[in-house]
Parts: structure tokens; C-alpha cells; sequence
């Protein structure tokens, strides 16, 4: 498969035909220059970047994914939406879809270079709960990790809450990293709760997981860098949970973040 016809299943919601981790030699690297290939393709074509995923950040369900470290992807400006706390989000062509609710940050500049976890404070604009809409192209949700690079980090959807900004949280990093470990969520569908889950999963915690992820970012050759103004989803606090047109869920998140609650249509 090339990066066109990875495209396409991508936009028609197909099943891919075979894993790309099949092809001998396809690791981590080639499915991240595939990646960044797709992202060419779908920058050429008129979509604009406006951030990225991180994916595979909760440590609790690496098992039962045989997934064993985090992996990130593109967010664009036709999978990126907003809203006050209720939004609406179409499953239209997504494949498999299943549901994560995350932190999400926004950067109000590029990270100062080798930024530990106070620099990394001063360049993030707002915090948001978030709930990422995540795909596979691949049956029954079996792949290796190569696979899911490939798979634009199974990123479909993603919907940010209300934006709180950063200096309304806390008052330094440390602050805000224990903050984010220690809030919860439960995650309800159609009014009824579904499973539990803590910012401590995500890597210890979500500011931890964007700290990992500008190491890796920058560590990956022709990767841009961040910029103001993209946002960045840091992983799931809970599983990936199958979701279908028609269902309503909702993340009652502890403090310091809102709730968000999302209507999925077809």
C-alpha cells in the first residue's frame, strides 16, 4: 500500500488489506516516513495541520493492545472541532470508531529547546478535557505497533472542551503536573457509567505525556515542530470504548477540568 491508497482507505473507511507489518522491514521508522508522506498528501490536497495526537500513553491497557510505548499523529483542521461543553460529532467514514477521553493542550509557542517540565509550562496557552474519536483499519482492532503509525495514529475525530487557560490552574509546573495525576473521569454512556480512569494513567501524567512526546517529536527526522496555536491530545484516561451513531457520552472529569459530553451522528 502506498501512501495514496492509505489515504484513500483512510476516506472511505475501509478496511485495510492486509497489515503493512507483513512487509519485512516495516518498523517504526518506515511507518513514520509513510506518515509523514500521508500528511503531505492530505497538506497538498488543502487540509491544514493544527496540531497532533498522542497515542497509546496509558500504561494500563498497553497488554491488551500489544502496544508497549506511545506513538502520536496529525490533527487537522477537518477532524478538529470545539465546543462550550456539549458538542456533535459525525462518525461519517471512520472505521471501527472508539472513544477516549484525554487532556488536551494548546500551545501558546514552540518549546524552548531540551525544555524539562518548566519550560514546557510556559509555552502551553490552555488546558481542555477532550474526547478523541480513534479508528482502525485493521480487523478486530489486531495490529502491531508499525501498523498504528501507519494508521495516522488511529486518530479520526477530536473534540476539545472548554479551554481553560493555564495560569487560572496553576501557578507553576510542578502545580499542574500533580493537579492533572491526580484528577479522575467517568466516562458515561447514554447516562450510564462505563469505566473510571485517572491522569496518573497517562504517563504518570498528562504534562508528562506532552514532555515525552516533544522528546520524541523532535527526535523523528522531517517532523515539524510545534507551533502556537496547535493542540495536542495526550492519550486516554480510560480504554478505547466502540462507539456508534445515535449515543451520547459524557466525561464528568474531577477538578481542575470541566465536564464534556458529545452526540455522535452518522
Amino acid at each position: 500500500m502506498t501512501p495514496q491508497t492509505l489515504l484513500d482507505h483512510t476516506d472511505q473507511g475501509r478496511l485495510w488489506p492486509a497489515p503493512l507489518t507483513a512487509n519485512a522491514g516495516f518498523d517504526l521508522d518506515a511507518a513514520y516516513t509513510c506518515a509523514l508522506a500521508v500528511r503531505q498528501l492530505r497538506i497538498a490536497r488543502g487540509e491544514h495541520p493544527r496540531g497532533y495526537k498522542v497515542g497509546f500513553t496509558n500504561r494500563t491497557i498497553w497488554p491488551r493492545y500489544n502496544v508497549f510505548a506511545p506513538i502520536w499523529g496529525s490533527v487537522w483542521d477537518t477532524t478538529l472541532s470545539f465546543s462550550d461543553g456539549e458538542g456533535t460529532v459525525s462518525l461519517a467514514h471512520t472505521c471501527q470508531p472508539r472513544l477516549e477521553p484525554e487532556t488536551v493542550f494548546g500551545m501558546r509557542a514552540t518549546p524552548a529547546p531540551n525544555a524539562a517540565l518548566d519550560e514546557l509550562f510556559e509555552a502551553v496557552d490552555w488546558v481542555a478535557p477532550g474526547f478523541e474519536v480513534v479508528q482502525s483499519h485493521l480487523p478486530d482492532w489486531k495490529f502491531l505497533p508499525a501498523d498504528t503509525v501507519a494508521d495516522g495514529a488511529l486518530h479520526a475525530r477530536l473534540l476539545v472542551g472548554p479551554r481553560v487557560p493555564l495560569r487560572e490552574l496553576a501557578r507553576d509546573a510542578h502545580t499542574l503536573d500533580a493537579l492533572l495525576a491526580g484528577a479522575g473521569v467517568t466516562l458515561l454512556k447514554d447516562g450510564q457509567p462505563v469505566e473510571q480512569g485517572r491522569g496518573a494513567n497517562v504517563l504518570d501524567s498528562p504534562l508528562r505525556a506532552l514532555l515525552h512526546f516533544v522528546t520524541t517529536l523532535r527526535a523523528c527526522p522531517g517532523a515539524p515542530d510545534l507551533q502556537a496555536g496547535d493542540v495536542v491530545t495526550t492519550g486516554t484516561w480510560t480504554d478505547a470504548w466502540p462507539v456508534q451513531p445515535g449515543e451520547r457520552w459524557a466525561a464528568q472529569f474531577s477538578a481542575p477540568l470541566p465536564g464534556l459530553s458529545v452526540r455522535f451522528t452518522a
